[in-house]
């Protein structure tokens, strides 16, 4: 099976590793998702509108999906690159 890092950050669509494009594709997704997150939610501690109870449930989840994200790649055999998909003429997705 060809690893995921030889796909030149592209997503694998062959047939025969049907499995491994698609957890490529929707990782990158979630990491997609989890980065817009991560981003929003800095800017709401930094704004000063969220209590501290709050500040520390957010950190708990971002780092528990952080965790998640890391044991997903490893059972994939997905690294971070792989999820920075190639748009073409758009460049890197992230």
């Amino acid at each position: 099976m060809q690893p995921a890092s030889q796909t030149s950050g592209r997503i694998n669509f062959d047939p025969d590793k049907a499995e491994q494009g698609l957890a490529q594709l929707v990782l990158t997704v979630v990491e997609l998702l989890r980065q817009i997150v991560e981003r929003h939610a800095m800017r709401r501690v930094e704004g000063g509108t969220l209590t501290d109870q709050q500040i520390e449930n957010l950190g708990v989840a971002l780092m528990n999906l952080e965790e998640k994200m890391e044991e997903l790649k490893e059972v994939f055999g997905l690294d971070a690159e792989d999820l920075n998909i190639d748009l073409g003429p758009l460049g890197s997705l992230m």
